[in-house]
């Protein structure tokens, strides 16, 4: 409010000053215009009558024009060409300076603007006048001088006129301006305390915060920043909660997974221990803790694979290879356990699938797709499906299993993420890395990957790798 007052102050006070000069000057030059004008008269009147060198004005006509004038508080003095002064008639002697004269005898003017305050050429008196010295001259010889001013307070009338008007502008001027500043304040602060109010509420956790704002002005388009930036950090805020909810349940998960063949090992141990287990089923239990560590093995390794990819730790070795052999052999190898599934296992492919990857990585991409997809389907078909595209190879996962809706496909590739935990069996990816290895790996290659699914009725998994020479190009393109 105070820097709004004090603009609207400043501005008008600047005026005001431009304006009482711009007045006052007005008022001087026009007096002594005026005064210049009598005097011009005056001597041309006296250069016509002038005798021997010396003006001639009678004491009685100068006595009238004195009383004419009077009453426009206008009063001269007249000297002649000795410096003396003529009239009105003086005992004292008075002389102009011979600094004056000699201006005088140039035939130049001089103006006084108060006789009381500035040097005085002809003495000060009672009350201060303003006027002029003219010369009066007979071509280049000057036959005598006059002195003709005026009330310096009537010449200042005006001014003093234009000051009251300043001095009454000024304290209208700062009644409006408090009022308008108040107003002006008041709307600005309102609308800043509603910006620190909702900054406390999101400090706190609140992420609903929104302001209501119009977009006329500075403030209201922070205030539209404001909402966009509460808006991505709800969504950041519910993404880290979601991946907290996954990590807890990973954790959950793991411990559980470790748990159970930690537990099974243990009791054989203590059965072999105590001779417990009949010497005919040794071998089996051997077997079983076997079966039991090469899980845990399976986990550890699930897990360091993924740091090592995520961190860009591994190597990729990429030549150009036939995939069909690869598909065959990841087709033989799960057979098994979609037969357990009950679920028939498909390869599509041409002739020959020239492909460009890291042999052995696209060998587990492709291994942890099929793995997905045995255990999110029973009594079904797994479709293992491959061919070429511009500059690349594309090969896709199809099932009809269980599907997925449009929030879990939207989170499939995160680290600890299970679309249905619930259904998720021992041995085939129950720890949640499959997806999110194959999304890391085939970012790596330079290449991309998407699912398409819906519930109830299966998913397909697509994933391209391009050619030598290719990989960085399309990655900039699609950027």
């Amino acid at each position: 409010m105070l820097g709004f007052l004090l603009i609207i102050v400043t501005t008008v006070s600047i005026i005001g000053y431009a304006e009482i000069d711009y007045v006052s000057n007005q008022a001087y030059n026009q007096n002594y215009q005026r005064m210049e004008s009598y005097a011009e008269t005056l001597g041309e009147l006296a250069s016509s009558q002038s005798q021997n060198g010396t003006a001639e004005l009678s004491t009685d006509f100068l006595n009238k024009l004195q009383f004419v004038l009077r009453g426009d508080d206008v009063h001269f003095r007249i000297f002649n060409a000795k410096n003396e002064q003529i009239y009105p008639a003086t005992r004292n002697r008075i002389q102009l300076s011979d600094r004056v004269l000699s201006t005088l005898k140039r035939g130049e003017q001089i103006r006084i603007r108060n006789n009381n305050l500035q040097r005085s050429y002809i003495g000060r008196t009672k009350d201060a006048y303003t006027g002029v010295l003219v010369p009066w001259m007979n071509g280049t010889k000057m036959i005598g001088v006059i002195w003709i001013g005026s009330l310096v307070k009537n010449v200042e009338k005006p001014i003093y006129m234009a000051k009251r008007n300043l001095l009454n502008a000024l304290m209208v001027t700062i009644i409006v301006g408090l009022i308008l500043s108040f107003i002006l304040s008041y709307y600005s602060t309102t609308k800043i305390k509603s910006l620190s109010r909702a900054t406390k509420k999101v400090a706190a956790g609140d992420f609903n915060v929104q302001i209501k704002n119009k977009g006329n002005d500075e403030i209201d388009q922070l205030a539209e920043n404001f909402n966009r930036m509460v808006r991505t950090l709800k969504k950041s805020d519910e993404e880290i909660k979601a991946q907290e909810k996954r990590r807890d349940q990973f954790m959950a998960d793991a411990a559980h997974e470790m748990r159970t063949p930690l537990t099974t090992i243990n009791g054989i141990l203590e059965g072999l221990q105590y001779d417990a287990i009949p010497e005919d089923s040794k071998p089996k239990s051997i077997a079983l803790m076997r079966h039991e560590t090469t899980r845990l093995i399976r986990l550890v390794n699930e897990n360091l694979d993924y740091e090592k990819i995520r961190n860009n730790q591994i190597m990729l070795l990429k030549t150009k290879f036939d995939a069909v052999k690869v598909l065959k052999d990841v087709q033989t190898q799960l057979r098994q356990n979609a037969q357990k599934a009950n679920d028939e296992l498909v390869l599509d492919v041409p002739a020959t699938l020239p492909t460009y990857a890291d042999r052995d990585r696209f060998t587990q991409i492709i291994v942890n797709l099929v793995q997905n997809a045995i255990q999110f389907t029973h009594d079904g078909r797994i479709t293992i499906s491959g061919k070429r595209i511009d500059h690349g190879t594309e090969f896709q996962i199809k099932d009809n299993g269980i599907g997925m809706n449009k929030e879990q496909t939207k989170y499939i590739f995160e680290r600890f993420f299970k679309a249905d935990p619930s259904r998720a069996r021992l041995g085939t990816g129950e720890s949640g890395l499959g997806l999110a290895i194959v999304s890391s790996l085939v970012k790596q290659h330079g290449g991309k990957v998407k699912v398409e699914s819906e519930e109830g009725k299966g998913s397909i998994f697509t994933v391209i790798l391009y050619d030598k020479g290719f990989e960085q190009f399309v990655n900039k393109k699609d950027d």
